[in-house]
């Protein structure tokens, strides 16, 4: 008998791909959701509620499960303690692994300021004594075009720093190729990379080439950046426009240049390119 998979985030982008994925192979799963109306409906899956924060909810969805991918939580100003909780609530359910989607170069003192959300759950799995396999996603290529916004103009203090940006559908096949053998991941960590490490202009070049749609890239300074975010979403707290424009400061670094060849080692083909992306959009 297969043993049952939970996949957590199963109404978003990421943990749904993921989902179809291993229900297409015949996996069991139990889909961790907030809201039951949201969840999506797959053979051999149940239903579980349960927030990341609420840690009975999480133990009583978690509860014979031995292997559960934990997609990290939408943005937050709590978002690394209530994944400290999940984790713990983990360990009590008698959870054995986790595959956690992590980002890029994190750690306590990342440039991406919620990139230290995703340092400090690393180190909170850690520290559970729970199996692990990390996937350090880097920047989605599917965010480049909301990036952009209505003008197709992405404002940034990136510079020319380059950025080796990943297609979401690449990291949930690689999750769902880990989910499928846990153990011989465990205790990895890979980092998702798309094959091409690109400045911004260059990127959004291959976006304009490939849609038709004249995209471009204007560097902004810091300064600049933290103004014209509160002009144009004033009321926001201080870690959101941290979170905005650390995004772009974070590959001004070049900490998110590096490319890494873990898609296609566990997928066993290259990674999605830029322009193949940019074609599935038109």
């Amino acid at each position: 008998m297969t043993p049952r998979i939970a996949v957590t985030g199963a109404t978003g982008h990421l943990g749904g791909r993921v989902a179809d994925l291993l229900a297409a192979q015949g996996v069991p799963l139990r889909l961790v959701v907030r809201d039951p109306d949201r969840a999506p409906h797959l053979p051999d899956a149940e239903v579980a509620v349960a927030s990341y924060g609420d840690a009975g909810a999480v133990e009583a969805a978690l509860r014979g499960v031995e292997v559960a991918l934990m997609v990290s939580a939408g943005e937050s100003a709590t978002r690394a303690q209530d994944q400290a909780t999940f984790v713990s609530a983990a360990a009590a359910a008698g959870v054995r692994q986790l595959v956690y989607t992590s980002f890029a170069a994190a750690s306590p003192d990342a440039v991406f300021t919620l990139g230290r959300d995703h340092g400090a759950t690393e180190a909170a799995i850690t520290a559970s004594g729970l199996a692990f396999t990390f996937l350090r996603d880097n920047f989605y290529a599917d965010a480049l075009p909301l990036f952009a916004g209505a003008d197709r103009v992405a404002r940034g203090p990136a510079g020319e720093g380059r950025c080796s940006f990943v297609v979401r559908d690449d990291v949930a096949q690689v999750a769902a190729a880990v989910l499928g053998q846990p153990d011989a991941h465990a205790g990895a960590t890979y980092t998702l990379t798309g094959p091409d490490s690109l400045t911004l202009t260059q990127a959004y070049a291959v976006l304009s080439e490939v849609t038709g749609q004249r995209f471009r890239f204007e560097d902004e300074t810091l300064t600049q950046a933290y103004a014209s975010r509160r002009e144009g979403w004033p009321g926001e707290p201080d870690w959101v426009y941290d979170a905005w424009v650390s995004t772009y400061a974070a590959i001004a670094t070049g900490a998110l240049a590096p490319v890494s060849p873990d898609v296609e080692r566990i997928l066993g083909r290259p990674a999605t390119t830029l322009g193949a992306f940019a074609a599935s959009l038109t």
